[in-house]
């Protein structure tokens, strides 16, 4: 997924930066652009030093380091995403799953030891995958893992809370056009300078990037998308991407192969696409349609388009490859 450039004519205050695992790129309009993105930026580097699992000293490390041992206070910001993430677990039946680390880890898709483990290391792992086992005290803002060798992941929901963050910062400093993308987590904040829509291209999951199914026309949305082509191996033929479905223990296989979700707040948009990846098109189009001002966009395999009924005037087909279906 990106902006289409062209329509960018009013020349932003630009910054590309790498945190969170990702390149990071803020284009915002106003006398305050500046400013703001050098709060922003700062803001982001305290969400990774809280959040990622690659920092010993991150919050999340050290639940992890004392799963099974004791509780671990930690700051608003850590709690409340993984608060949010056990409340989306049990939205979708254990399909977004936090405490999904230990398989991530095991397949090491994105890494310099990506590999097929064999099935018993795969059943040895999945006994340690169960958001039940994430106890958190509200009145402290600490959290236990049961068990220990558990471990947090919050790979698949901190980056839609930090571009939830960076829009509050952004709105706080009177900025009022601006174009937040986190590594393809989207947030187009009001109108483009001319008083028009953005319009976010959806990526084509089986070409290179920057080619596009489609185009969305939006304002103040959260744009986010997941897919099998951006982080994977291939071995003997098969892909093996990242998003690892929590029932099976190896990576999603479905009907969906790229799962957009819009929405007012980032940390939903998120959260959800990995829901909806890993539920497949019927349930999670089911998912998504019970969730008030959140819709969808989801290609299949054998070149679908399914698109919910809230966005069927602000979506665009432009690949005529596709074939474009509604709900």
């Amino acid at each position: 997924m990106s902006i289409n450039t062209i329509d960018i004519k009013i020349s932003p205050c630009v910054k590309q930066f790498y945190t969170l695992g990702t390149i990071i790129e803020l284009k915002v309009h106003g006398p305050n652009a500046e400013k703001s993105i050098i709060e922003a930026i700062s803001k982001l580097s305290q969400i990774d030093d809280k959040m990622s699992v690659f920092k010993d000293f991150s919050e999340v490390s050290i639940i992890n380091r004392n799963a099974g041992i004791s509780y671990c206070k930690v700051s608003d910001d850590t709690y409340f995403v993984i608060k949010r993430a056990v409340e989306y677990s049990k939205l979708s039946g254990g399909a977004f799953e936090p405490t999904i680390r230990p398989l991530v880890g095991l397949w090491g898709v994105n890494t310099d030891h990506a590999r097929i483990p064999k099935l018993d290391e795969i059943r040895y792992y999945m006994r340690l995958i169960n958001y039940k086992d994430i106890i958190l005290n509200d009145k402290d803002k600490s959290i236990i893992l049961r068990n220990e060798n558990q471990q947090i992941d919050l790979g698949a929901i901190a980056k839609g809370f930090a571009a939830d963050k960076v829009k509050d910062i952004l709105i706080e400093n009177n900025i009022e056009n601006a174009i937040i993308d986190l590594g393809g987590n989207i947030y187009a904040l009001g109108n483009k300078p001319d008083g028009a829509l953005w319009n976010i291209g959806i990526q084509d999951p089986i070409k290179v990037r920057g080619e596009y199914v489609g185009i969305v026309s939006v304002k103040n949305k959260s744009i986010v998308t997941s897919g099998n082509y951006e982080r994977y191996f291939i071995e003997e033929g098969k892909r093996y991407h990242h998003i690892i479905n929590p029932m099976t223990g190896a990576p999603s296989e479905n009907d969906i192969i790229s799962a957009t979700v819009i929405s007012e707040y980032s940390i939903d948009g998120d959260a959800l696409t990995t829901c909806v990846y890993v539920m497949g098109i019927k349930k999670g189009l089911k998912l998504i349609e019970s969730i008030e001002g959140t819709e969808a966009i989801f290609i299949t395999k054998d070149k679908q388009v399914y698109v919910t009924q809230g966005i069927v005037d602000t979506f665009k087909l432009t690949n005529e490859e596709y074939t474009y279906k509604t709900q």
